[in-house]
């Protein structure tokens, strides 16, 4: 059979394969797409058998009644009261029902595997909160399962105990802790052998306790008519006993039973109180989620999930409301208080009540256990927790998870320990809201990322109900057990830590990325350039990098420079599209953006195909960055053959080997991606004329310049980030930011401060502005001629101007008149021009394409010399780079005196600036000539 006529058989090799996935289709939703696609039809996964009765409805209307429905009805009634036990129902059902809505949109959103509310809460949020929401959900089924035990053997011991209601002369069951925890033991040990056998005799089990469950209700609702009123005689620690009534519907008893009237609870000798009743009668309610945990048991998980769950919800309340309403119609307080079990003798034959609390409570107790192994078995396969939990990924044939069944009966055999239901309850219900609110927030965090692919069918749902049954919850953690609910959410963001610590990167997608992304996005749309101001202004630098092995460095440089402003480092790799199968530029970004992690630079990373360096730097230029978030300088390397040494050989996070980085990245990879430095004789890909060319186009594009040499040399320790604040500012300590803003290149210009100059003094004050360049000292150089009386003048008017700038920097004085002296000689013809009346910005460029006069190397090296002989240390250097000539023949020349200009220089910058800098003041600077004769 052909592929073209099976599209089903030729997607699965994709999938398989793992070479391409479908557009817009999850990873957890591929599955399902698979199924439907094709003629094939859907391969049956022979452990999903269960339908939407059996596997989500009676496991969670089971999991609601529980013991609370026999056992905790006349302690919420007696203590609270009618009017506050139907507010406390409203407000548990109001809390869950919130919950529900965003069950059910989540997993109406694709396909949900095994693991039920840790998968959805994961899958959404990410590993970390996943994984941290995913335990503590899963301690609360443990913790439930104890509850449910503990109130199984309770009820026993209500009837057989030596404290109990039987008849006297008869045999009964010893009481005390250890017995107690001997007969909790033993009912756990029965859960444990129908959990191991599997879910499947567990379903048919838990369907025949439904329907007894059911039957035994109805029973309970009949016994509210057809009994008569009596005398209860309730016996009390084996001597004491008290009478109380069951009236029938009585107006009187209903009135009596209205209002709250808290007393100690006679199991724990604690007094009650609003919370600590409502604690207790929420986990009636806590178990809407047990159809969600039976996810990888479920034939269609996403359709059965929500409309069993809501199935439950709906018919337990509707139970819940009928119990309490009877009850307080037709039972005394003195009896709702003082016999939790009074349901067994009010009822038209008592042993059927006792039937009902032992199935219930069972029921529950297995539904927890089953449900809370499957939620440890996805966490375990999910490898969260390491070796810890790593056993628990075992499975039978029949895809039984019995090691994390195992694991679960060991932790609540330690919840036994306790000894009583009401003791625990408060945890519980606290474990459970915290779990709720996080899939409310999961909910909540698809909703306001509007990602196209959250289309869930069910609808009934919205950002106002997700935020409100998150406050909801927070509310009543809080109110039930402060100190419960904050260790909960202290524990919480321990494990939270921990796996982001310790976890990889996964492939499930981070609802933090597509948030982040909604709210760039708007705040892009904000980002109006033509609002832009120079009060405002930052450098949003273009990076060139050829090899980053030789310029690391440079990189690290230009990080500090950057000053919060975009930081982009552009590549450019030759080739033509049109030859090329594919393009081969997408493959190249994890590794770019691995060497950013490793260099622990704030910086994005833009790469282009390009038949030329020059274009591809021109396409950058232009479409690099969005909206408001441009480039507005451009940063090379300096065009010479010096070969900088190899910062991958020298660096220890590049020259020791570690594991690979968390997305697949190892340093082998890294180093292989990226060529050895090139050595100075081998071709080239860019030629001088046409680097020159770049500049060219660069300033045209009204783009500020920066030329990068000798940044190899920079300290090799320069302070990364991560440094600590006090020795990172100690680095450079007694060393100097020297800044010349005058056009040492041409010196007949008319130098005035122009913005060339400014935006010299601009860029060294911001990299005086970073912590790790904070001891260095700035440095301002003003060339005079000895002869020149006004130089006083001049460094006042300079020093002027940097008090206006609120630059702070030292002024320094430097006769050069040997260097003036040299390139007289070579152009004697040449007078010096007086100065326009008004400048513009452009004047000293304008003058340039004027005079048409070339410096010579002589003067070059003079000047060069003087440059180096300033005393200090020096850490780097700013210098003023001219606009290339308007000739193209000349550009090689061009780059030949920068060259001789900056020779043996160390780190030097050098700067062409085009972003006007406080032009309030520019009508007002001085001149600064170094020629005598001018003011």
């Amino acid at each position: 059979m052909s592929t073209e006529s099976s599209p089903l058989l030729s997607y699965r090799l994709f999938r398989v394969s793992g070479e391409a996935e479908m557009p817009g289709v999850t990873q957890e939703e591929a599955p399902l797409v698979v199924g439907v696609v094709g003629s094939g039809g859907p391969h049956p996964d022979p452990a999903r058998q269960l339908s939407t009765f059996f596997g989500v409805i009676v496991p969670t209307v089971l999991s609601m009644f529980s013991i609370v429905v026999f056992m905790r009805v006349g302690f919420v009634v007696g203590h609270a009261g009618f009017l506050q036990s139907l507010l406390m129902l409203v407000v548990a059902y109001f809390i869950i029902s919130l919950t529900v809505l965003s069950v059910c949109a989540i997993s109406t959103n694709g396909a949900v595997q095994a693991g039920g509310a840790y998968f959805m809460i994961s899958r959404t949020l990410g590993p970390e909160f996943g994984g941290s929401i995913g335990l503590m959900f899963y301690l609360a089924n443990v913790c439930g399962c104890g509850v449910y035990v503990l109130g199984l053997v309770e009820a026993i011991l209500d009837d057989f105990g030596a404290d109990g209601s039987v008849p006297p002369g008869a045999k009964t069951l010893p009481q005390g802790y250890l017995y107690s925890f001997l007969y909790g033991s033993l009912v756990l040990f029965l859960c444990l052998l129908v959990c191991l056998v599997g879910s499947h005799i567990y379903s048919r089990a838990a369907f025949f306790i439904f329907l007894v469950v059911n039957v035994i209700l109805v029973t309970i609702f009949a016994s509210f008519f057809a009994v008569s009123p009596r005398e209860i005689t309730i016996a009390r620690d084996g001597n004491q006993s008290f009478n109380a009534s069951f009236t029938g519907f009585n107006i009187s008893t209903l009135r009596d039973n209205m209002y709250a009237k808290y007393s100690r609870d006679y199991t724990t000798n604690n007094m009650m109180s609003f919370a600590t009743v409502f604690a207790v009668m929420f986990n009636g309610c806590t178990g809407i989620m047990a159809g969600s945990n039976m996810s990888g048991e479920l034939k269609n998980a996403s359709s059965s999930i929500p409309k069993g769950t809501i199935v439950a919800v709906v018919y337990t309340f509707v139970i819940y409301f009928f119990l309490f309403f009877m009850t307080s119609f037709t039972c005394e307080r003195a009896l709702l208080i003082g016999d939790y079990g009074f349901f067994r003798a009010i009822n038209i034959w008592p042993p059927f009540v006792l039937i009902g609390i032992y199935s219930a409570s069972l029921s529950a107790s297995m539904s927890n256990l089953i449900g809370a192994s499957r939620i440890l078995h996805a966490l375990a396969k999910d490898d969260l927790f390491g070796i810890v939990l790593a056993p628990a990924k075992v499975v039978s044939k029949g895809g039984n998870p019995w090691v994390a069944v195992l694991y679960t009966w060991g932790l609540v055999q330690l919840v036994l320990l306790v000894g009583k239901l009401n003791t625990i309850a408060s945890i519980v219900t606290v474990f459970y809201l915290v779990a709720y609110a996080a899939v409310d927030l999961a909910c909540l965090a698809l909703e306001w990322a509007s990602a196209p692919n959250f289309r869930p069918t069910f609808q009934l749902f919205s950002w106002h109900t997700c935020f409100l049954g998150i406050v909801s919850c927070l509310v009543m953690m809080f109110l039930i057990s402060p100190a419960g609910a904050s260790g909960s959410l202290g524990l919480m963001l321990l494990l939270l830590g921990f796996i982001h610590l310790r976890s990889t990167a996964s492939s499930w997608g981070y609802i933090s990325q597509a948030l982040i992304f909604h709210q760039v996005r708007k705040y892009l749309l904000l980002l109006d350039i033509r609002k832009d101001h120079v009060k405002f202004w930052r450098p949003q630098i273009l990076l060139m990098v050829a090899n980053p092995r030789g310029s690391s460095q440079l990189m690290k440089f230009i990080n500090h420079l950057k000053k919060g402003g975009l930081f982009v480092l552009g590549h450019v790799e030759i080739g033509d599209l049109d030859t090329m199968p594919s393009d081969p530029i997408q493959a190249h970004y994890n590794f770019w953006l691995s060497l950013v992690d490793k260099l622990n630079i704030k910086a994005f990373v833009d790469l282009t195909l390009s038949p030329s360096v020059r274009q591809g730097t021109q396409h950058l230029l232009r479409i690099t960055g969005l909206g408001g978030m441009k480039p507005n300088t451009l940063v090379l390397g300096f065009y010479d053959n010096c070969v900088p040494e190899d910062y991958f050989l020298q660096d220890p996070a590049f020259s020791q080997a570690r594991e690979n980085d968390e997305f697949g990245v190892d340093l082998a990879a890294l180093q292989a991606h990226f060529p050895p430095v090139r050595p100075a004789e081998s071709p080239r890909a860019l030629s001088p004329a046409e680097y020159v060319a770049i500049i060219s186009d660069a300033v045209k594009m009204h783009k500020n310049v920066c030329l990068a040499r000798y940044f190899h040399l920079l300290e090799k320790d320069q302070p990364s980030s991560s440094s600590s604040s006090s020795s990172s500012k100690r680095r450079f300590e007694g060393r100097y930011i020297d800044v010349w803003p005058l056009n040492l290149l041409r010196p007949h210009t008319p130098t005035y401060v122009d913005i060339c100059s400014l935006f010299l003094l601009q860029m060294a004050c911001i990299l005086t502005m970073v912590t790790s360049w904070k001891s260095a000292r700035l440095r301002i150089f003003l060339c005079v001629e000895s002869g020149d009386l006004g130089w006083v003048s001049k460094e006042e008017k300079l020093r002027e101007l940097l008090t206006k700038l609120r630059i702070k920097a030292t002024i320094k004085i430097v006769t050069w008149d040997q260097v003036v002296a040299l390139n007289s000689l070579q152009h004697p013809e040449v007078a010096t021009p007086s100065p326009p009346r008004h400048p513009s910005p452009c004047d000293g460029e304008t003058f340039l394409n004027a005079a048409t006069f070339r410096v010579t190397d002589e003067y070059l090296t003079s000047v060069n010399s003087l440059l180096r002989k300033q005393g200090g240390q020096t850490a780097v250097r700013f210098l003023y780079l001219p606009r290339p000539p308007a000739d193209t023949s000349q550009y090689e020349r061009y780059l030949e005196q920068l060259g001789v200009l900056t020779t043996d220089l160390g780190p030097t910058l050098l700067i062409h600036g085009l972003t006007p800098r406080k032009t309030r003041h520019f009508s007002r600077l001085p001149t600064l000539s170094g020629r005598k004769g001018d003011n």
